[in-house]
């Protein structure tokens, strides 16, 4: 017996023992949610860990890239991961064998290698696993099935990563210097905007164009003998009023008939399962969700193991999935509603995923989860069930109405469902919901040559509707048509374009619009005007003035850039990496062969005015140049120019304003800033507009304008309340003051208390309550936090120290 054994009683031998078995597998996923999952399939031989997302990424705030050295990319890892990455070393140095699990992407490849690359892993001990549901079979069936790290997939996102980059860091300098600094540009986000922008012209553009459609209603017997209303409609539209009335005066005379009967059998079928972006675009229509809502409840939904893996364009389901669909709706509803169906993906490139979006087994209906996983589940199930049901059958009758003495008919139709089939669980929603009319209805018994008598003919002007503005349902599915971006990318992409402020999301009400109805009822001609609201909008998205100007600029000087067919090929060459067909280094290097030189023309052509500049016309009590220009806080209107001898004077615009179709009138109205609204406690209260927006101004002290109030619009009572919210969050801010050192202060700030001392910020630790500090806990803090900062080398230092 050794000393080890002699000595330690038994039960620590194995618990020992048993620690150093549970070593002997380690299994690094991305997110601590698919690890809790996972480990709950593996037995105590496996241990699963979180590597969190990447450990390593390209430096934030430098190129980190060599275009010299063939585009090879600077890794770092951020300090935010060290310690998790030296975890993950002891881990792994404690491991017999390391299984990489992320997913099965090229962004899960990505971390794969990364992790394979920084822990310094071996081939011989390490596996690569994937799998695209959690479930136990999967997870072990992945064990029995490992394969090597796929580094065509790993240079596929690579090259995305590296080109985007590229186009960020060059692109970026240029619109600070000749648009506004502090702006931004990315590849697929700039044609993002570029498609919003041409919407919002196209509407901007668009004439309206009346025309009256007109309906009748006719009296017909239904099978009890008992007279019913059938509504018929018009074959074409007229043009003007005019006409509009001469054809309901030519039909108080007419007689009509039926002219012909056909009775018809049509079928619809279900829709394919859900791919990531028709799963992004259905919860838009149906549950109203944000398209990066939609993808955090997905993912949420996988890695607890409910669904599918949710970054797919396969609309491909497994043998697995249509045997237990089959067998669920069989159970639930019969034999007569199965029909096994096997779709294929039309979308080009597709390669992110083997198989749809589906539950995970195809039994449960329902899930335990928050409000939002149950809908997003109930969703997903429905339309995979669906997809797997038979068509739904129905019978469309067109009766054919002839009016005598005229060539013109009407035409009633009629629709009912013989047998439901997958409508009994599912209907497929559209952007344009709200203009389809529902036809299912049965029109009464008709027979050929019948006559009928006719109730009120109406002729309802309507106008021709302008495009529609992009949901980000809607403007995902556009980039998907174009062939535009990934699965992995919409969401980013939709969400990039806001935060940036070139895109916003928002409501347009309605306008009220005046229409014209005649009425043709019991011989008499009645004219009738009536008005609508018309225009509504809810959460569409809305070019800025600083997202048009942008993209104007890129189109001018980087057009292959903002080129459709363009960034949609760079989405096959990347898909030509991830299949081994090309080296993504020469991608790069003919990418850049041409962008480079456009980038430098771009910085030293010189404009007559700044970029995205509209002369609106002269300002008539000075006789100045009146302008609108992106300034350096947003849009501003200019009277003046930089040549005269008085400063230029500045407003910036009012929301709802735009650069494009400002007027100028409407910019000389800005210029009625600053007015007075009053007094208050015996000071004047005035109201302005500032460089930093609209402001309040009461005895010298300045309080910001909310975005929600209009300088012209504000009252002195509205004014008030701010002054004394500014007060009441002053107060708040200042904890703590001492006589004897009147520099020194305890305040809240915006990341929590701290300590203000002769211009320097000290931080207040948590465990610590800042109302509870003297002044020589205070001075303790200080020192020892410049204590702290001057023990760090300075790079002087270093360089001293390396020379020594």
């Amino acid at each position: 017996m050794d000393l080890f054994s002699y000595f330690c009683p038994d039960f620590l031998i194995q618990a020992i023992t048993e620690e150093r078995v549970m070593q002997k597998n380690l299994v690094i996923v991305e997110s601590p949610a698919k690890a809790k999952t996972i480990e709950k399939f593996l037995g105590k031989d496996f241990k699963v860990l979180s590597s969190y997302g990447h450990i390593r990424d390209l430096k934030k705030k430098e190129f980190s890239i060599d275009i010299a050295k063939d585009f090879a990319p600077n890794y770092e890892i951020p300090a935010d991961k060290k310690a998790l990455v030296n975890t993950l070393k002891t881990e792994a140095k404690q491991a017999d064998t390391v299984w990489l699990a992320s997913d099965e992407d090229r962004e899960g490849e990505a971390i794969a290698w990364h992790l394979y690359e920084v822990l310094k892993l071996k081939p011989e001990n390490t596996k690569r696993i994937v799998f695209h549901e959690i479930t136990k079979s999967a997870i072990l069936n992945a064990i029995e099935h490992p394969r090597h790290i796929n580094i065509d997939l790993v240079n596929a996102q690579q090259a995305r990563r590296v080109l985007d980059r590229i186009v960020g860091f060059e692109l970026s300098p240029v619109l600070w210097k000749k648009v506004k600094p502090a702006l931004s540009a990315g590849r697929v986000q700039s044609v993002a905007v570029r498609l919003i922008v041409e919407r919002e012209r196209e509407i901007n553009a668009f004439q309206t164009e009346a025309a009256y459609r007109v309906t009748a209603l006719f009296l017909v017997p239904d099978e009890k003998g008992k007279q019913v209303e059938m509504k018929a409609e018009l074959g074409r539209r007229i043009k003007t009023k005019q006409e509009a009335q001469a054809f309901l005066e030519a039909c108080q005379g007419a007689t009509f008939s039926i002219e012909d009967i056909s009775t018809r059998p049509l079928k619809k079928s279900p829709a394919a399962p859900f791919t990531t972006s028709t799963l992004q675009q259905e919860a838009a229509r149906k549950l109203g969700y944000t398209v990066a809502q939609t993808m955090r409840v997905a993912q949420r939904l996988y890695e607890s193991g409910f669904i599918t893996y949710m970054r797919t364009d396969s609309v491909n389901l497994s043998e697995y999935a249509t045997t237990g669909s089959k067998a669920a709706i069989s159970q639930m509803m019969g034999e007569r509603y199965v029909h096994p169906r096997h779709f294929h993906t039309k979308t080009k490139g597709a390669q992110e995923a083997h198989e749809a979006i589906r539950p995970t087994y195809m039994e449960h209906s329902a899930i335990d989860g928050t409000a939002q996983e149950k809908k997003l589940y109930e969703l997903i199930w429905k339309r995979t069930i669906a997809s797997q049901m038979a068509d739904a059958e129905l019978e469309k009758t067109t009766a054919a109405i002839a009016m005598s003495g005229s060539s013109d008919q009407f035409t009633a139709v009629g629709e009912v469902i013989k047998f439901d089939g997958f409508l009994r669980v599912y209907r497929e929603s559209y952007d344009d919901d709200n203009e389809q009319e529902n036809e299912s209805h049965l029109l009464p018994p008709l027979k050929k040559g019948q006559k009928l008598e006719h109730g009120a003919i109406t002729a309802v002007e309507r106008f021709s509707q302008r495009p529609p503005r992009y949901t980000e349902a809607s403007l995902v599915r556009k980039l998907e048509e174009l062939g535009i971006g990934r699965p992995s990318t919409y969401a980013p992409t939709i969400s990039t374009i806001q935060q940036r402020e070139y895109v916003e999301k928002g409501n347009k009400e309605g306008e009220e619009r005046n229409f014209n109805v005649l009425i043709l009822s019991n011989g008499k001609l009645a004219d009738e005007e009536r008005t609508e609201i018309t225009g509504a909008e809810k959460a569409k998205l809305f070019p800025t003035d600083t997202g048009t100007v942008v993209n104007d600029f890129l189109t001018e000087y980087f057009p292959d850039i903002l080129d459709y067919n363009f960034t949609a090929s760079v989405e096959k060459e990347f898909d030509e990496i991830a299949e081994g067909e090309a080296q993504w280094t020469s991608i790069l290097k003919d990418f850049y062969k041409h962008f480079h030189p456009s980038v430098e023309n771009a910085l030293t052509t010189k404009r007559e005015h700044k970029v995205g500049e509209r002369i609106l016309g002269q300002d008539p009590t000075t006789g100045k140049t009146v302008s609108v220009k992106i300034g350096r806080f947003g849009p501003v209107v200019q009277i003046g120019t930089v040549e005269d001898e008085e400063k230029p004077k500045f407003a910036p615009l009012k929301k709802g304003h735009s650069m494009e179709t400002l007027t100028l009138e409407d910019a000389l109205e800005l210029f009625k800033l600053p007015r007075t609204l009053g007094e208050y406690e015996g000071k004047t209260v005035s109201v302005g507009v500032g460089r930093f927006g609209p402001y309040v101004l009461h005895n010298k002290v300045y309080v910001s304008l909310p975005k929600t109030m209009d300088p012209m619009e504000v009252t002195l009572e509205e004014a008030e309340q701010l002054i004394l919210e500014k007060r009441a969050k002053e107060v708040a801010r200042h904890i703590k003051r001492f006589e004897e050192e009147p520099e020194l202060e305890i305040l809240n700030g915006r990341f929590g208390p701290y300590i203000a001392y002769k211009g320097s910020n000290y931080k207040i630790p948590k465990d610590r309550v800042p109302q509870d500090l003297d002044l020589a806990a205070c001075l303790e803090l200080i020192k020892a936090q410049d204590e702290k900062k001057g023990d760090a080398p300075t790079k002087g230092r270093r360089t001293a120290a390396k020379k020594k």
